[in-house]
């Protein structure tokens, strides 16, 4: 239910190979910033070296007034709007929009991913076609600053990550509702709606539809 094979189509990233390597997402996290920095050397003529480890596509968009930190990427026609703020080590993918005030710090978002709207996304990796609603943000540091854990309550089963910062995983299609809060150690599987103002913890199995923690229906129809 958590592992990479489970939540993410690696056909849908420059990451396959690196994500390819690991039992689960958050196992990627600690060499974002190494991968990407060896992934920009192996780019094409289609993209820019604009400084120093930081590649843009010939095709994507981005507005004069957002800053790209280093390292970073940013795939064919994707959308850096106006103030986004990419901190650094952020894999972002094809057909991406990074919205208005967006910041993004140590991720990899797959193709066509959609944080558009005053969103922050930390130490996560967001699947193809997942889509955050506006205002909605990963925590990514517990509150005491203790080590982050997985916490599957269906199978009563808690992983040890033995990091400090993880935020969210989400599969591939997941739809977050505005104004959500995905804490740290999330994992939300495929296909998955969360509500609106929703606060999620733990792991949301695939095909669900998330209306607060003691109201999880499962999709019809999928």
């Amino acid at each position: 239910m958590y592992k990479i094979k489970d939540l993410y189509d690696l056909n849908h990233t420059l990451a396959n190979n690196y994500l390819s390597t690991f039992e689960y997402p958050w196992e990627a996290l600690k060499g974002i910033k190494d991968f990407i920095i060896e992934l920009g050397k192996t780019l094409d003529d289609d993209y820019e070296e604009i400084k120093e480890n930081v590649w843009v596509h010939k095709t994507a968009l981005v507005f004069d007034s957002a800053y790209l930190g280093s390292p970073c990427i940013i795939g064919p026609n994707t959308e850096v709007r106006h103030c986004a703020f990419i901190r650094g080590n952020a894999l972002v993918g094809e057909n991406c929009v990074v919205g208005n005030s967006v910041e993004l710090k140590n991720v990899i978002l797959f193709d066509n991913v959609q944080v558009p709207h005053y969103n922050y996304i930390g130490d996560s990796i967001l699947g193809y076609k997942s889509h955050m609603g506006a205002g909605s943000i990963t925590s990514n540091v517990k509150s005491d600053k203790t080590l982050v854990k997985i916490n599957d309550r269906k199978n009563n089963e808690v992983i040890e990550t033995n990091l400090k910062k993880v935020g969210a995983m989400l599969g591939d299609y997941v739809e977050v509702g505005c104004n959500s809060v995905l804490n740290p150690g999330t994992v939300i599987g495929r296909n998955t709606n969360i509500y609106p103002t929703s606060c999620v913890r733990g792991v949301v199995l695939e095909n669900s539809i998330y209306k607060n923690m003691n109201n999880i229906i499962e999709k019809e129809n999928i």
